[in-house]
């Protein structure tokens, strides 16, 4: 009996039981289906939800630091001491020697790109419209690197040289102004400046539409009356996840404090662990589902051809001969199985790319089956598929074939 021997036994026992075979095959490849399709859900929605929440903003963002008010008298030897304790005025905070934290933060493991921002609240103005706004004062290439601004741009140029600024869509909507209009920012200290637009922004999300201007790093220095200063410094890094962890070290490092995005977006962080623990449960339960119903099927094949197998026992096939049959059993309803699921899973992606749609009548999101999906789950429904045969084998191994031969 050659190598093709438990191969060829175990295509013959399958299709001899063609209904059993068809349902299992059905039943796995359902299986398969639900967990691919479920994933590539997950993983096209967490994805789209992470680029909606970095589309605008940092990875890292370094502050300066804060400023506290300290009593200007200590009580001594059980003395009492009357005194009131006020917060400073606030005022734009900088980060001293911001040139050199931007290079060690750039020479950090794992940043791929830093920039330097002033920023802070001011009062954008055209005649009698009046808005409160977050004025960037930015390197446009510098920033662009971390937050695509060139991507966002929906008219005009994307260009912020000295007088002219770009802007979100819903505050120029709001200002009553256009492409290459002028308006007034105004400081809370009475400094003013005229911008001319020179772009329209959309950047994903109404509000920050409504309260971004953005223009030259000098020009916010002025407004801010913080000459040669920077209220931020912002950073990108390979891996997102990895950003807390580059943070802990590079506070450390520059004695400043450093917050990342996952910090900041704790939250969001608990949800996508939420849903990761949940797609985990579905794939777990679906393949105990698979797993039980091959085995099931083969358990009753074992019985069913109990004379079978004593003839092939009688003739000659070892014990290990019959446990190959039927592992190949549940190697091949596994495989079968997968690749029908496989399809039905790119079928129902499709559905959804198709025919579920958002308000503006786009896609919500953009869900794809990747390559190591499509690999590892037929592979796992491969490998549950030979665990789940495992007890019937040796079961099958272990008949006496006079005894099955006379039943």
């Amino acid at each position: 009996m050659g190598p093709g021997f438990a191969f060829t036994v175990a295509l013959r026992f399958l299709r001899e039981g063609r209904m059993q075979t068809l349902l299992i095959i059905v039943g796995v490849a359902v299986g398969v289906a639900v967990v691919s399709y479920i994933s590539a859900l997950i993983e096209g929605l967490q994805a789209n939800t992470l680029r909606r929440t970095l589309g605008t903003q940092a990875h890292l963002v370094v502050q300066p630091p804060e400023q506290r008010a300290q009593p200007s008298l200590d009580a001594a030897g059980g003395a009492a001491v009357l005194r009131e304790v006020q917060a400073r005025a606030q005022r734009p905070r900088t980060i001293d020697n911001w040139r050199a934290v931007q290079q060690a933060l750039a020479d950090a493991p794992g940043v791929v790109a830093v920039t330097a921002l002033a920023s802070g609240s001011m009062l954008a103005v055209r005649g009698e419209a009046s808005r409160s706004v977050t004025l960037a004062g930015i390197d446009l290439d510098g920033y662009d690197r971390i937050v695509s601004l060139r991507g966002s741009l929906t008219r005009g140029v994307a260009r912020v040289a000295p007088g002219e600024a770009l802007v979100g869509e819903q505050l120029a909507s709001d200002l009553g102004v256009g492409l290459g209009d002028r308006f007034v920012v105004r400081s809370g200290d009475e400094a003013v400046e005229t911008f001319r637009i020179a772009g329209l922004l959309d950047l994903g999300n109404r509000e920050i539409n409504r309260r971004s201007v953005f223009v030259g790093r000098g020009a916010a220095q002025s407004l801010l009356g913080i000459p040669g200063g920077v209220t931020q410094v912002w950073a990108k890094v390979s891996d997102p996840f990895a950003a807390e962890g580059i943070a802990e070290r590079a506070s450390r490092q520059l004695e400043l404090q450093v917050e990342s995005w996952m910090a900041t977006n704790a939250q969001l962080l608990s949800a996508l662990n939420a849903q990761n623990v949940s797609t985990s449960l579905v794939r777990l339960f679906t393949a105990l589902v698979v797993v039980l119903g091959i085995a099931s099927v083969l358990v009753v094949s074992v019985v069913h051809k109990r004379k079978e197998i004593g003839i092939l026992r009688a003739m000659g096939a070892t014990r290990a001969q019959m446990t190959r049959v039927f592992l190949a059993q549940g190697a091949l309803v596994g495989l079968s199985g997968s690749i029908l699921g496989m399809l039905l899973a790119v079928l129902l992606l499709w559905g959804f790319s198709t025919f579920v749609r958002g308000s503006d009548g786009l896609p919500l999101f953009v869900v794809t089956l990747g390559w190591d999906l499509a690999l590892k789950v037929p592979l796992v429904a491969t490998l549950a598929g030979m665990i789940a045969a495992v007890a019937p084998a040796r079961s099958a191994a272990r008949l006496d074939p006079a005894q099955a031969i006379r039943l």
